[in-house]
């Protein structure tokens, strides 16, 4: 096992590994590193790490130590020689009128080197430039030129999507991309669309591209011939994404109808001619083709509440469970046509009232019909009798039974 640390030189930039030297660094802090072109000073961003001896280059160079003060300030007063470098340059360049955009300065850490690094076109005659510039700093002079790609990644920016460049945010090598790659995402091929602010491909081409690789293989191609739930025809339209085809079927051509992969049967794979001696399956072979799915019931909104707060472990509110059991009842209630005891059913309150028994009209009086309605009987008041006269006795009359004869009223 080998003991490493990683460190970046610029931000966004690649990742480096470095022997440690037995030094604890934590990731963030500021070392310095001895490298091929001197003393350099870079931040850690992966801590002390034991890896596998085989996957690491050796020899490892070493960790000469963790900056100090002393070396934040050597690196802050380079950072100013670069903006004068900058501009030293830039007037050199238009005086020697070479076809040349100027991107970066950088100085090393001991500032006995300055590197710049500008695009062209072509090829750059700049051997004069050198010798101007190397009279004017009294030190080493190196012009590097890089390309659009990496112009992108130095200076930074925002994309078409509203972030960061990727390259100049997390993305350590640039990854080749091809127009290829968006023929098989089906994108448009306009390249305002599909280029970066580099003028390039965009780099994100390449990270969905295996997952499209992966659909086009289970996917059928266009032209196709399938069959289908609802009968046999030909793909129009293949949607990567959704795992969905557009058939044109020979029954209703004019209507194409979308189905998901799962719901055909390939027949013919990509453009051709119509199988010889294929006779399509009846129509209730081809119904058990179709995708069922399960259709589950709607909860209501205080069991999808009481679900979430379950989850999160807490108890429902008391009264909950006795409030619903009341309102299923009412509900069932309610589909039965019934009501609460204590009143009554509604056919029994919207029914006329009983007519009363039919009664003998007495003797004398004639039977009215039924539709017509007797006043009540007025009873007479007894009238006191006046002074002097004795009170005539009421007769009274006693009802006998049937069989028996009525005798005569006493007197």
């Amino acid at each position: 096992m080998t003991e490493i640390i990683g460190v970046r030189f610029k931000s966004g930039g690649k990742q480096y590994y470095f022997d440690p030297r037995g030094q604890q660094v934590s990731e963030g802090q500021g070392v310095i590193i001895e490298t091929s072109r001197g003393l350099e000073y870079g931040q850690c961003a992966q801590g002390n790490t034991m890896v596998e001896d085989e996957t690491v280059v050796q020899p490892l160079r070493p960790l000469v130590r963790i900056a100090t003060d002393k070396d934040l300030d050597t690196v802050a007063k380079n950072r100013e020689k670069e903006k004068k470098a900058f501009v030293i340059c830039q007037d050199k360049i238009a005086a020697h009128g070479l076809d040349m955009k100027l991107v970066e300065v950088e100085y090393n850490f001991e500032g006995s080197k300055i590197l710049f690094f500008f695009t062209s076109e072509g090829r750059v005659d700049f051997r004069a430039l050198v010798k101007d510039l190397a009279g004017v700093f009294h030190a080493r002079i190196e012009l590097r030129q890089i390309g659009v790609r990496d112009e992108a990644k130095m200076l930074g920016g925002l994309g078409i999507c509203g972030r960061p460049f990727c390259c100049a945010g997390f993305l350590d090598e640039f990854q080749p991309v091809s127009i290829k790659m968006a023929k098989t995402q089906n994108l448009s091929l306009n390249p305002t669309k599909i280029s970066g602010t580099c003028g390039r491909l965009m780099c994100c081409l390449k990270y969905e591209q295996e997952a499209y690789e992966d659909a086009v293989r289970r996917m059928p191609k266009n032209e196709s011939f399938v069959e289908t739930p609802e009968g046999v025809g030909t793909i129009s339209q293949v949607n990567l994404l959704k795992e969905t085809v557009t058939v044109r079927l020979e029954d209703q051509p004019e209507t194409p109808k979308c189905f998901h992969n799962c719901e055909i049967c390939v027949v013919r794979n990509g453009k051709g001619k119509r199988p010889e001696g294929y006779v399509a399956p009846p129509p209730e072979e081809l119904a058990k083709l179709r995708k069922v799915t399960p259709v589950e019931e709607p909860k209501s909104l205080l069991n999808s509440l009481d679900s979430a707060l379950t989850g999160l472990g807490v108890a429902a509110p008391e009264g909950r469970e006795e409030g619903e059991t009341a309102s299923r009842r009412r509900r069932s209630r309610s589909r039965r046509g019934s009501k609460p005891a204590g009143e009554a059913p509604a056919e029994q309150q919207s029914a006329k009232p009983a007519a009363p028994p039919k009664q003998k009209a007495p003797r004398g009086e004639k039977a009215k019909p039924a539709g017509q309605q007797s006043a009540p009987p007025q009873t007479e008041q007894p009238q006191e009798a006046p002074a002097g006269e004795k009170k005539r006795p009421r007769r009274r009359y006693h009802r006998k039974s049937r069989g028996d004869k009525p005798q005569a009223p006493e007197a």
